[in-house]
Parts: C-alpha cells; structure tokens; sequence
C-alpha cells in the first residue's frame, strides 16, 4: 500500500538521520562496548561488555530518535483512490485522498550482540543497534499502524585465537 510505504519511508528518514548524527558526535569503537580477556600466555579466553556504555547508547539513542519523530510532525501525502483497493487495474486512478502520517507511537532502541564465525579458530563479534517504532497513517475513515525496523552496525572486531598446528587438510606422512 502506497500510504504504507509512504509512512515507513518518512520514519526511515527520521531514524536514520538521527543515527548518523549522533554517530558522527560519538566515534565508537569496540573497546567502548566490550573488553577481550586474556590469560597469561596471550590467548583470549573471554569477552566482557561494559554495560554502562552499552545502557548510555541505548537510552541516548532512544530519546535522540524519539525527539526527531516527535520534530518531524504530521505530514500528508496524497495517493489516488484506486490505489486504496488492492487492484492493480485501479492503482493511480480516480480522485486523489490526503493520507496523514502521524510521528512514531512508541521507539525502541535494543543493542545486540552476536558471535559468528570468522575462519579456522576465528571468531567475529558484532554489536549492533536495533531500532524498532510504530508510525501511525489515517485516511477518511480508516487508520493504519505500520512497524518500522532499522538496524546499523556500532562495532565489530575478530578475536584471533590459535591456529591447531595439525588440521585435517594439511595431513602428511613423513
């Protein structure tokens, strides 16, 4: 649906242009999130997050892009009749109606982390942010709640560890 798309494109532009700025002010890096333990001989035996970073990201971010929703206000397209019925025979014809899309109900901030594969005794760590708002459209007669999602990567580093010196494709007899 036209109104729909219209809805999430507005609150992409919102959350996305609250995310860059309030990246290009803060230059995070992984240390600011999470700290590679070590033992004495060198290998990294675990990973910590300081959560106090992590807690401040995430409610500064949820008010920075609340606030931005809150700014952008009610703005108001108009999309044609026949594009309301779900026909594609009918779409762009007929009288246009003014849609109004309101700024986000709610938004939600949530960091992730994740571990993932990186190669042989390679481990990628991720920490991202995940955000999540609900942007409400009203037509005559009818209202619509549409659910926006964003994702954008903090921080991401490789924990090397050590390479086993026999692997099973390197066999050779001697």
């Amino acid at each position: 649906m036209q109104a729909e798309s219209f809805a999430k494109m507005r609150a992409n532009e919102a959350i996305g242009g609250a995310v860059a700025d309030y990246l290009a002010e803060h230059r995070y890096e992984y240390c600011d999130f999470a700290a590679v333990l070590y033992d004495e001989s060198g290998r990294a035996v675990s990973v910590e997050a300081l959560p106090v970073n992590i807690n401040r990201v995430q409610s500064e971010l949820t008010v920075l892009i609340n606030r931005r929703l809150r700014e952008s206000g009610s703005c108001f397209t108009e999309i044609a009749l026949g594009s309301l019925t779900g026909s594609y025979l009918l779409a762009g014809k007929g009288p246009r109606l003014r849609v109004r899309v309101c700024p986000a109900d709610s938004c939600e901030v949530r960091l992730v982390s994740s571990f993932s594969q990186a190669g042989i005794n390679q481990t990628c760590h991720c920490i991202s942010a995940e955000v999540t708002a609900e942007v409400t459209s009203s037509l005559p007669l009818y209202s619509f709640s549409t659910e926006v999602c964003f994702d954008f990567l903090l921080a991401e580093s490789v924990i090397v560890g050590d390479v086993p010196e026999i692997s099973r494709y390197a066999w050779s007899e001697k």
